[in-house]
């Protein structure tokens, strides 16, 4: 029964949680570029594109195959010399041989529209992999200012816890009236909904974290938020490198290639063509009581012009031409919503650091008022009030640095991502 009762004890204890995986930003992002979804579609894109290319390609080659068939008729219709009445057995086997001569430029642009494809596929990696760093990084930080905001909501409760233990024994030695009882145990009860919502803050970046990483266990971030100030880039810098850089840009670019190509293709539909034609394999023929069988081959060259097809190509011409001006123009579009998006990130990032700037010493100073007022209040030169505004005040200060640190530090991956060279080498 003793047993019984101590596994019933043991069974009765909380689990321990397993604990989380503590990870580098470096490390998040390795793992980001190797688990990521949108990484491994444009992996399995750039494949697709391949075949494509071997596709096209195969059309310059020739085209063997194997033909086989027998036949059995009879056909009394037809008179006696003929073999009319007779029963008829054609038996052939040989290999077929189809080759392309000449077609316009229809196949030289359809190899040439898939190798520029390959391009494309190359781009959508680039721009899969940045996303994914950029996602990454900017909720890792995200993680980093809730477990700060924890902190100091955590930091904040144990002071009020303090202040109203003081309180309680001041009263209890007649220094402290029942109005400061009261008002610390408000500003207690006033301080834990902000630890609450600090640590559901915490769970959800953690979470929106573990998913960006495609893991099934808990991830913990380490860091601080005591980003390296670096000197802005010029808007002319910033551009350019976004208009020579950025992968959607690039692979729009290399798109109006394509639709290019598809314009001749579309072209070329009712031009002539020429083509090489031949098979060379073994015929026997069967007729009643005679058979004869022996070698047999034939090769020539066609010539194909469907001069008029209804106007059917001149409608698939038109619209070809149609998407390639669509290609065009969303281009200039992308090209200007970069410039735009260039000049917002570098103002973000300015903004950013002059905040951080200004920020830089009023924790310090926040601090110190602090002491002084609490001080104060011990040697009873300051009142209640007094001290809780320096608190609040210091607090504020706090939270207000640690969120200039984070706007900072995603607004320089952002700027980043805006030049097209996020997590790549640069020269």
């Amino acid at each position: 029964m003793r047993y019984v009762l101590l596994l019933l004890l043991l069974l009765a204890l909380p689990m321990e949680a397993s604990a989380a995986r503590v990870l580098t930003l470096e490390q998040a992002l390795a793992i980001a570029v190797e688990n990521n979804h949108d990484i491994a579609k444009a992996g399995e894109y750039a494949k697709y594109v391949h075949g494509k290319y071997v596709e096209e390609r195969s059309a310059v080659l020739p085209q063997i195959g194997l033909n086989a068939g027998i036949t059995a008729a009879r056909d009394n219709g037809q008179p006696s010399f003929a073999g009319g009445g007779l029963n008829q057995y054609d038996r052939s086997l040989g290999l077929s041989l189809s080759q392309p001569l000449y077609t316009w430029g229809k196949i030289g642009a359809a190899i040439r529209a898939a190798e520029i494809g390959k391009s494309t596929a190359k781009e959508q990696l680039r721009l899969a992999q940045q996303a994914a760093r950029r996602d990454v990084t900017t909720t890792f930080c995200n993680v980093l200012l809730a477990k700060e905001m924890l902190r100091l909501s955590s930091d904040n409760l144990r002071q009020k816890e303090r202040h109203a233990d003081e309180a309680q024994k001041k009263f209890a030695a007649g220094v402290a009236t029942d109005y400061d009882v009261l008002a610390a145990e408000v500003a207690l009860e006033n301080a834990r909904p902000a630890l609450i919502r600090a640590e559901n803050q915490l769970r959800m970046t953690r979470e929106r974290l573990r998913f960006l990483l495609v893991l099934d266990e808990e991830v913990e971030a380490a860091g601080s938020l005591e980003p390296q100030m670096a000197a802005l880039p010029s808007l002319e810098t910033v551009q350019k490198s976004a208009l020579t850089m950025r992968p959607e840009l690039l692979d729009l670019g290399y798109r109006v290639g394509i639709y290019g190509e598809l314009v001749t293709i579309a072209a070329a539909e009712n031009k002539p063509r020429l083509d090489l034609k031949g098979s060379a394999g073994w015929h026997q023929l069967e007729m009643g009581n005679m058979t004869s069988d022996g070698a047999a081959w034939n090769i020539g060259v066609y010539l194909t012009f469907p001069f008029f097809d209804g106007l059917k190509t001149s409608g698939r011409v038109q619209q070809a031409r149609s998407d390639l001006a669509t290609k065009e123009i969303e281009k200039q579009q992308l090209q200007e919503n970069i410039k735009l998006e260039a000049r917002n990130s570098l103002n973000d990032l300015q903004e950013a650091a002059e905040i951080l700037k200004a920020l830089s010493g009023t924790v310090r100073q926040a601090d110190r008022l602090l002491q002084m007022a609490e001080k104060g209040y011990e040697l009873g030169v300051k009142i209640r009030l007094e001290v809780d505004d320096a608190q609040n005040s210091l607090l504020q200060a706090q939270i207000n640095r640690a969120k200039a640190a984070t706007d900072y530090m995603i607004a320089r991956v952002n700027l980043d991502w805006v030049m097209g060279r996020l997590g790549e080498q640069t020269n």
